[in-house]
Order: C-alpha cells, then sequence, then structure tokens
C-alpha cells in the first residue's frame, strides 16, 4: 500500500496547529499545594489530561482517565499493544521569555510556549498520526495506546501509577527528544545533601542569613539570592565588590542595600540538567562569589563545599565520580537546588546522569563517604535504572526504515542523558521530535518548535504507528 503520509499530514495541517496550540495554552505545570482527588497534581495538568482525552472521544478513539494520574487513547484490534508514551506536564516556564510562555503564538515559522518541544507538540503529533491511520481505515493486527502521562517532569508518581493497573505495550516509542532513534538513556539519579545547622552563630561582620537558587533537580538554576547581614561600615564595600564581579563576568544581577542588609542576586541560564554545560547555574556562581567573602563559619562551610565540589565540575571529577563508557558517554552532576538558612542549615538537590554500565552503588557510596568528611547526610536517593534496547530488536529496525524513507537520510542509534517514558517500557525507544542540527530549547526560555518540523514528525509518527501495528 503506498501512502504519501506527508500528504495527508497537510490535509490536516490547521487543524493540527490548533490542536497544539490549545494544548499548550494550559499552563500544566505540576501544582500539590491545590490538588484534589480528581486532580491529584493540580488543576492545570489535570486539564491537559482532560483535553487529550475529550479529543480522542470525538475522534472515536477508546479513552481512559486512570485516576487523573495518566490516561490512554487506543486504536485498532488484536492481542498486541504499541505503545505511544507521551506527557503533558511541562517545567515552570521561569523568567525571561520574549511572550508569554502560554500563549502559544507563531512568529516566523515557529510555535513558541513552553511545552512546544517537550512535550505537548510532540504529543499532538503523534496524537494526529493515530488519528490519520483511524481515518484512512488503514487494517491492524495490534492495537495502537497513546498512555498520556502528568508526572513525568517531576517523580513519574503517574506511569508508575498506570502499569500497577494497566497493560504494559509489548514495544513502543516515546515521542520525546531526538530524532533518528534513542536507543540507550542514562540512569537518572535525584539527591539530597543535607547540613544541619550548628545552632549558635559566632559573630562576623558577615553572615549569610539565606541563600536560595533553583526549583527542579532537572533544571540549571537561572536565578539565585542570597541575603546577608552586614556591618554597617562594610556595606558599602560589599556592594562595590560584587557590582565589579557582575561587570567582569557579564553577568546580570544587582546588589540592594537595606538596613543591616545586602540582598544579592544574580541571573544565570537555565537549561535541561542531561548536559549543565548548555546553561550557566546562577546558584554555583554566587556561591563561588560568596567563598572569598569572609563569612561566618558555618555558612563558609556550606559554601566552600558547594564551590570545591560542584563549580565548573559538571562531571563529577572533585567528587571521585567521574566516569564514561561508549554506549552513553560522561556522568554528569546538576546541582538543581540550592538553599540554605541561618537556623535550619543547608540543602542541595543533586541530578546525577550516569551511563549505562556505571556501578550506581559504588557511586552513592564515594558521594556518601565525601559529604560525611564535610558534615553532609545524604537523605533523600531515587534511581532510575539505564535503559537498553537491543540495534536488532524489531522495533528498531523497522523505526529506522520508517525514518529512512520519510527523511531520506541514515537512521543512526542514539544514547541521551535524558530520561524518557521509553524507559518505562521492556523495549521503548525514544523517536523524535528534534531533528538532527536544531538546537535543543527544552526547558529554556523561548522554547519553540518549528511548524515544518511538527508536520513533518507527524508523517514520520503516522508511517511508524502503521508500520508497527499493521
Amino acid at each position: 500500500m503506498n501512502i504519501d503520509w506527508m500528504e495527508e499530514v497537510l490535509k490536516r495541517k490547521e487543524a493540527l496547529i490548533q490542536d497544539t496550540q490549545a494544548l499548550l495554552r494550559i499552563p500544566s505545570v505540576l501544582d500539590e499545594e491545590n490538588a484534589t482527588e480528581e486532580a491529584p497534581l493540580g488543576q492545570g495538568v489535570y486539564e491537559a489530561l482532560q483535553f487529550l482525552l475529550q479529543r480522542g472521544q470525538e475522534e472515536g478513539f477508546a479513552v481512559k482517565n486512570v485516576d487523573g494520574l495518566a490516561g490512554h487513547l487506543e486504536i485498532g484490534q488484536g492481542e498486541e499493544l504499541i505503545g505511544v508514551l507521551c506527557h503533558v506536564d511541562v517545567v515552570p516556564p521561569g523568567d525571561g521569555w520574549s511572550s508569554d510562555p502560554f500563549a502559544a503564538e507563531i512568529r516566523d515559522g515557529k510555535l513558541y510556549a513552553r511545552g512546544a518541544i517537550d512535550d505537548k507538540g510532540p504529543t499532538m503529533a503523534a496524537f494526529y498520526a493515530m488519528k490519520i491511520v483511524k481515518e484512512l481505515g488503514l487494517p491492524l493486527q495490534k492495537r495502537v495506546r497513546m498512555i498520556v502521562g502528568t508526572d513525568e517532569e517531576s517523580k513519574w508518581r503517574c506511569v508508575e501509577h498506570y502499569f500497577k493497573h494497566e497493560e504494559m505495550p509489548t514495544m513502543g516509542f516515546a515521542p520525546d527528544a531526538d530524532f533518528p532513534i534513542i536507543y540507550a538513556e542514562k540512569g537518572i539519579v535525584d539527591m539530597d545533601l543535607r547540613k544541619p545547622s550548628i545552632g549558635t552563630q559566632e559573630e562576623s561582620e558577615i553572615q549569610l542569613q539565606s541563600f536560595q537558587a533553583g526549583r527542579r533537580y532537572n533544571m540549571v538554576p537561572d536565578f539565585a539570592k542570597a541575603v546577608l547581614l552586614v556591618r554597617a561600615d562594610r556595606q558599602q564595600e560589599i556592594e562595590q565588590q560584587y557590582r565589579q564581579f557582575l561587570h567582569e563576568t557579564s553577568m546580570n544581577g544587582n546588589a540592594v542595600v537595606e538596613g543591616n542588609t545586602v540582598t544579592l542576586q544574580l541571573e544565570g541560564i537555565s537549561a535541561h540538567a542531561m548536559e549543565p554545560e548548555n546553561g550557566k547555574n546562577a546558584g554555583l556562581w554566587l556561591a563561588k562569589w560568596l567563598s572569598d567573602v569572609a563569612l561566618d563559619t558555618q555558612a563558609q562551610s556550606f559554601i566552600r563545599f558547594v564551590t570545591d565540589y560542584f563549580f565548573a565540575d559538571s562531571r563529577g571529577k572533585a567528587l571521585g565520580i567521574a566516569y564514561n563508557d561508549e554506549i552513553t558517554g560522561d556522568l554528569t552532576v546538576n546541582v538543581g537546588i540550592l538553599s540554605y538558612d541561618a537556623q535550619a542549615g543547608g540543602k542541595l538537590g543533586i541530578n546525577i546522569r550516569y551511563p549505562v554500565t556505571n556501578d550506581i552503588e559504588q557511586t552513592k557510596q564515594k558521594l556518601q563517604n565525601i559529604a560525611a568528611q564535610h558534615g553532609f547526610a545524604l537523605e533523600h536517593f531515587s534511581d532510575s535504572k539505564p535503559h537498553y534496547v537491543d540495534p536488532n530488536h524489531v522495533l528498531i529496525k523497522t523505526l529506522q526504515r520508517v525514518y529512512e524513507e520519510q527523511t531520506g537520510e541514515r537512521a543512526s542509534l542514539l544514547s541521551i542523558g535524558g530520561g524518557t517514558y521509553a524507559r518505562s517500557l521492556k523495549a521503548g525507544v525514544a523517536f523524535g521530535p528534534l531533528f538532527p542540527g536544531r538546537p535543543d530549547v527544552a526547558h529554556q526560555k523561548d522554547e519553540y518548535i518549528m511548524i515544518d518540523d511538527l508536520l513533518k514528525a507527524t508523517a514520520i509518527y503516522a508511517q511508524a504507528i502503521y508500520e508497527l501495528a499493521k
């Protein structure tokens, strides 16, 4: 059967764009503070899930809401199940956007919004791919199920809950990373290191009252703030030194003197934690400046640990945990959350992406030993194991053929430091939507997807779904 998949996509172009914009306009950021029984992860996330399920119902898909944490939309028939794993939650938009991050504006052929590339745009591409296969009336020997998660950017409670209650697909893909095909994903650790307060504060000309940077383990912090208690005759000196630092580094920030405090602010560049080098960690840079200030002993101990072991070192060399393999490359370290309070002590929220062949228990032990030497305790350690699919698996061979037919380019196999829902499947790969050569703007300000790429991805997904399920 000879089908021009791109022609089928172009017939539905305007509807695809409008539906994508509608989904992007829902501010689906995790909001546990306002959770309800119906919307356990917040109203925005639930609304986005409901939007997709409603559209699926309108298209005649079999749909199911799984306790407000996940859902699915299904076409086809047969014993075997093919999975397409997507998510509708997004990271917080952050600051510095050129337009409202939930306005879904189109400029110069690009659709701008938080979630445009990660993962609402690709989700809608996969939705329309299923819609095309269904509307063409193509005979399927297997069922195809889009599984929709709502907590991918945080704790993955959605897929964990889903697969406790629902069927595991035989194989499938997640449209949530790069083309051609990602067959290996690093392991992902989120961990907290905490240093308790010593209780009594010695007299000091400069005391660190509080320090805060970052909100998520999996993002490079783009803003940091420190409040110093400074003796009156030293306030101007501190302010001038900080402004000199801003000038020398060409970073944006501010120093505000108010009463007996000096508040320091610093802007960095956000990026996805899978490659911290793509960003500029505001927390680490502010800590680096503070490390040269004669702070009180408790604060100095915290700040020195941060700078000695993490500043300008995203590969864990200072920690003694650097590792590399041929399949997935370097181990990476991102300090996504830095907080300190003179009364409560300090905490670091750290995200580690480790290669497929890395012994994570050994790495964990090394971290604990170093942390303990500096008065830090490991309080939380969650580990999502690495994922790898044999390059000769029928899933990979099928997707390679589809990609090459649609693009005319070789479908090489890739590995990533990011974690996608593909690792939830026994045989799952990440498949697009980012084409080779395109900048990765996921988790960054002014996130976008190119309209042409959205259309091309839809055509690829449509053929892939048909080839896997026919």
